[in-house]
Parts: C-alpha cells; structure tokens; sequence
C-alpha cells in the first residue's frame, strides 16, 4: 500500500542473520533464533545488516513492511540478541573510565599530522571519492538529529533545554529548507547521486552501518542516555574542523554550491553547539545524574572506534584505488560546460 512506502525498499541480506530479519519483517519467516548472533562477527557485514534492518522500523520503515513490525515481539527479541553481540564488542574495543573531561579535551585537539578521511578528502580526493563518501554517510545525514532526539524525554533541566535547542538548529530553526538532512540532499544532487531516503543501503560497508547503528543503539535504550549524550559531544566537537576540511575538497573539486553549503552551514553551527554541548548538556545531565560519568565517556570512546573503523576500511581501499562501496554507483552525469 502506499502509506507504508515512506521508506526504502528491503536490501538483499548478507547472511543468515539478515535474511531471517528481512524475512520477519516481510512476514514470511522466524526472525534468527535465540542465540544465532553470539559467534558473528559484530562488526561484519551480516549483523550491522540484521541490525540496521531492526532499527530502520523506528524511523521511517521499509516499502512493503507494515509499521506494526516496529514493535513486533519475536523481531525485537532478536534485536536484543544483536545489540548484545555488538555492544559487548564496543566495550572491549574502548577502555573504560569515567573521566569525561578527558575523553572530551582529546577531541579539542587536532593531530597535527590528521590521516583520517577528512583529510584524504581535503588533500588528494577526486569527485568518485566524494560521491562514495557522500553515499555512504546519507544513512545518516539523511536522518540526521533524529537518533539524538529520542534522549530529549530522558533529560530534564539544563541538559534538556540545551540539548532541544541544538536539535532545533538541526532541524532549521523551524525552516523546512533549512533542516540540515535536505541540506545535505542538496550535497548529494550537486554530486549527481540519488537523494532518496535509505537509497544508498545496499552500497554501504558493514564498518559505515556500525556508525549509524551505534547511534540508534544508544536512542533507543533510555539505560544508554548517558552513551548518546557522549556521541552527541564527539559528533559535535569533531564536527567543525572536519566540515571545514571537507568543504575545502568541494571547493577544489568543484562539486557544487550546494554540497560546498552543507559543510560551510557546519563549521558555523558546530563550532557553537560544541560549547552548549559541553557545557551544558554534559555538564547539566552530570549535575543531575553524576553517576552517568562513565557511560557519556563510553559514548564518546565508542563514537571514536567506530569511526575509526569505517575511516580505516574506507582508506585502505582508496588507497589501493579500488571503490569503498559493496555495489558500484551510476556514473555521474555529465557536467554543462561552461
């Protein structure tokens, strides 16, 4: 029916994991059974699929899938399953500690010799880079402030007017040509790659789908508030020096003024939200729950690690000059000459 094809279409699986999840949604099959996720590989391809395919039903959904999957009792105990495997991963790959201020002041230093994506992107990227790049982070970009937004009920005081008022500029100030997602479509014409919500799934790396996942992983489980309000901090902080590397690479590639805009609107707004994320969502939610120290940490340490994944498998592959993406996109159309 068309009321339920907001999202979407359903990807081919990648393993058993997320053919039994794809098969549940669609109403054709068990979901995986109890247990099935305890000997996959977290960060694999099969299981950041399964998982990503169990969030999706909480944003928009998936063509042909009812929106009462959502809250499908079998799907989400498999869920359950999944996120164990894949949190218990986060937390051996990321030291424990509760020193925020810490984990904070190491993102408010820039490496002096930065080698991460941004900087590939910046120095040496040409525009089949910047189209793949682009791709693969519309899973997010395209969703962009919603993963965060579902911490807002669980906070209260300053954190919880901090942390809406930065949601606000997110979403545009209350301007639908300003909310940042269709910015970022704007990025994605100028590139010649398709704007549509969820578009890009089948192409994108497991190490990319962990990055999305993380987030929804921590909205979603109000014991993980502190985890997102962690994320939030190290997206926020580490978002304006890498906008403004990445909006140099538009510039020099000559992608367009729309995909240039996009990461010029970032270095500005972020360099502000970083301060009002600092200062007053982490320091009003620590006000109020100082036992959560530990968790903003682990958020911001766990954001890192699978950020760095997805940067170390995007480069190795660029490097060898070989396409980051599982399935290859349509070529670019051509430019007007001028």
């Amino acid at each position: 029916m068309d009321h339920e094809r907001a999202g979407p279409h359903l990807p081919p699986a990648r393993g058993p994991l997320s053919a039994a999840v794809a098969s549940r949604l669609r109403g054709t099959g068990p979901p995986p059974p109890p247990g099935a996720a305890d000997a996959a590989d977290p960060y694999g391809d099969d299981l950041q699929l399964a998982l990503y395919l169990c969030y999706e039903p909480h944003y928009r959904g998936f063509a042909g899938v009812p929106a009462e999957r959502e809250w499908d009792p079998e799907l989400l105990r498999a869920r359950a399953g999944l996120e164990r495997r894949f949190l218990a991963a986060l937390r051996a790959g990321v030291p424990a500690r509760d020193d925020v201020a810490g984990a904070v002041g190491e993102l408010l230093v820039e490496p002096v010799d930065g080698r991460g994506v941004s900087h590939f992107l910046r120095d040496e990227g040409e525009l089949w880079h910047l189209r793949e790049y682009a791709a693969q982070r519309s899973l997010y970009h395209l969703k962009e402030a919603d993963p965060h937004a579902w911490v807002l009920p669980r906070l209260w005081g300053r954190a919880k007017a901090a942390m809406a008022a930065v949601e606000f500029d997110e979403y545009g100030g209350g301007r639908a040509d300003r909310v940042h997602a269709r910015l970022f479509a704007g990025l994605m014409a100028d590139l010649g790659l398709d704007t549509a919500y969820g578009r890009h799934l089948d192409a994108a790396s497991a190490q990319c789908l962990a990055t999305v996942n993380l987030m929804s992983l921590f909205g979603l489980h109000r014991a993980l508030r502190g985890a997102l309000v962690g994320h939030f901090a190290a997206v926020e902080i580490t978002s304006s020096p890498g906008s403004r590397r990445l909006a140099e690479a538009m510039r020099r590639t000559g992608a367009g003024p729309a995909a240039e805009h996009f990461y010029d609107e970032h270095v500005e707004a972020d360099a502000v939200h970083e301060q009002i994320v600092r200062h007053e969502v982490i320091g009003g939610l620590l006000e109020e729950e100082p036992w959560l120290a530990a968790d903003v940490a682990f958020g911001v340490d766990a954001t890192g690690h699978v950020e760095d994944l997805f940067s170390a498998r995007t480069l190795a592959d660029w490097r060898a000059g070989r396409s980051s993406l599982r399935t290859p996109l349509p070529p670019a159309p051509e430019r007007a000459v001028p």
